[in-house]
């Protein structure tokens, strides 16, 4: 239980901070804000060779690939006002020009190359750092139509050790972006300082208008997480980060592929939607998790009761088992065998009456 008593007061604090304070500069898209807005880092216009390439692919959704990129999935959680859009891609190492840190680089292109960085690479000491260009371009799907709504220049690096370091390796990037709700098709460009390698990426997805849960519970995607820090601040500004995300003052590593292994916990995260609180303005809130194996139940624990919307619970993964020696009976606690599982949650709403049930998929090897 340790690791809950750790985490729960994080996330209350993240989620009073996102309440208070709008995440990104959400507050400089209201109309009263025009002249902020238009000052803001996140309208810094696109270069029009990029915009013409994001263009070139738009409604085929076919990427340019001198920088090997794509988008694999979504999140979505709270935010003053709008949504905390949280995008996932990769981008292949040999397409970014690592270079060691402080060694003399091409000026435009800021990489070296050949025997220089053969040398580098094989040093465990060395680190190596990449520096480029990200483009954002979000269009709202107007009865199918992409109309620009929203775009942001992120400048962007990453780093990685020598000695461990694969050109053909698909690292995972995340940014975060606030967003009204509605449907969209992303277009995203990756580039050389020089602009001359460019990557395109295009993906579609819609964030729910969330004043609709009224007579319904409804959630974000639930995800699993791996680590979870908390940060000195909010972020101000758009920025890549390299295998985390964040959200409010939450430093976020998530466990996207959904697979774990024996002594490790389901550390789950969410937002619970259309919750109503009671006449001391608290929330109540009970939630049923069950793990099943197919149509049999593996493990089921004690019902869980929440004062706040937002859940971060630990769910170690432990079975007991009844074991019988001779005329004797003991339980016993093991962890759960590898194989393919079903992670239920039951929510209810104890005010409201309301109620809903999500399903996460998940592997133990």
């Amino acid at each position: 239980m340790t690791a809950k008593k750790l985490i729960i007061p994080l996330v209350m604090a993240a989620f009073i901070v996102c309440l208070i304070v709008p995440l990104l500069s959400a507050a400089a898209q209201r109309p009263q804000d025009k002249s902020k807005q238009a000052k803001s880092e996140e309208r810094i216009f696109i270069p029009k060779e990029i915009k013409a390439v994001l263009e070139e692919g738009l409604l085929t959704k076919q990427g340019r690939r001198d920088i090997p990129v794509s988008i694999f999935y979504n999140l979505f959680l709270p935010a003053r006002e709008n949504l905390h859009a949280i995008i996932f891609l990769k981008i292949k190492n040999s397409g970014l020009g690592f270079s060691p840190v402080g060694a003399a680089v091409a000026p435009k292109t800021g990489k070296i190359s050949g025997p220089a960085l053969q040398e580098a690479v094989a040093q465990e000491t060395v680190q190596l750092q990449a520096s480029f260009n990200v483009f954002l371009e979000f269009n709202r799907l107007e009865k199918g139509e992409p109309k620009s709504f929203r775009e942001a220049y992120v400048p962007s690096s990453a780093q990685v050790q020598g000695g461990t370091f694969d050109p053909e390796k698909e690292e995972t990037y995340a940014v975060g972006y606030p967003l009204p709700p509605g449907q969209y098709l992303l277009a995203l460009a990756v580039t050389s300082l020089d602009l001359q390698k460019i990557g395109t990426a295009y993906y579609e997805f819609t964030l729910p208008d969330t004043a609709s849960f009224t007579k319904e519970l409804e959630t974000t995607p639930v995800f699993f997480v791996k680590q979870l820090e908390q940060m000195e601040a909010p972020e101000t500004r758009t920025t890549l980060h390299q295998g985390y995300c964040t959200y409010s003052i939450l430093k976020i590593v998530p466990n996207l592929e959904k697979v774990f292994v024996a002594g490790d916990n389901l550390d789950i995260f969410y937002f619970i939607f259309g919750v109503q609180p009671n006449e001391q303005q608290k929330f109540d809130l009970e939630v049923n998790y069950e793990v099943k194996k197919g149509d049999d139940s593996a493990i089921r624990w004690t019902l869980q009761k929440y004062e706040s919307p937002l859940v971060s619970q630990p769910l170690p993964l432990k079975q007991t088992v009844q074991i019988k020696t001779g005329e004797e009976e003991r339980t016993e606690q093991r962890d759960l065998a590898p194989g393919n599982y079903t992670l239920i949650i039951k929510i209810d709403d104890k005010v409201s009456a309301k109620s809903v049930t999500k399903t996460v998929d998940f592997e133990v090897k």
